[in-house]
């Protein structure tokens, strides 16, 4: 399962917001932070903002700041929010034509997945993510894990 930009970017204006405290962001703080698109970003924002993760005030002097503390947001309900379906496979979506639906098994495993990996985003909050101010103006190639990415552990079958 691979989470959209939306859920991406999402966590990290919260740890972003997290990290500020009761300091009012701006997107164009924040894009030019993680160096993102501001355009995107405000799509984000204003997700992030309907949903009640943020308190967004309009205008001139505006920006964005949580909504509520950080140990109160909690991880899997911002993916349900920001993520637009779950369906894994064909017939998880509306529209499925796939000739096996009735008798396939599949489909139940694969929500058993599901389940589990909402449940354990589920047992962690926007605390849990919490960095310093200071972690977001480290130069970008100290902060690097290189270009592979964070290694990524799969448990062996046993």
């Amino acid at each position: 399962m691979r989470l959209t930009t939306l859920s991406d970017y999402a966590l990290r204006v919260l740890m972003y917001s997290a990290a500020s405290g009761d300091t009012l962001l701006t997107i164009e703080e924040t894009a030019r932070t993680y160096q993102i698109s501001r355009a995107h970003l405000m799509k984000v924002v204003n997700i992030l903002v309907r949903h009640g993760f943020l308190k967004g005030l309009r205008g001139r002097s505006g920006g964005f700041m949580l909504a509520k503390s950080p140990d109160s947001i909690v991880v899997g309900d911002v993916i349900r929010a920001t993520e637009p379906d779950f369906a894994l496979v064909e017939c998880f979506a509306t529209g499925n034509q796939c000739i096996v639906t009735g008798c396939c098994k599949l489909p139940s495993m694969l929500n058993e997945a599901l389940n589990a990996f909402i449940a354990t985003l589920d047992r962690y909050t926007i605390a849990d993510l919490m960095l310093k101010k200071s972690d977001f103006s480290i130069p970008k190639k100290a902060r690097s894990f290189g270009t592979r990415g964070p290694t990524i552990r799969v448990a062996a079958r046993a």
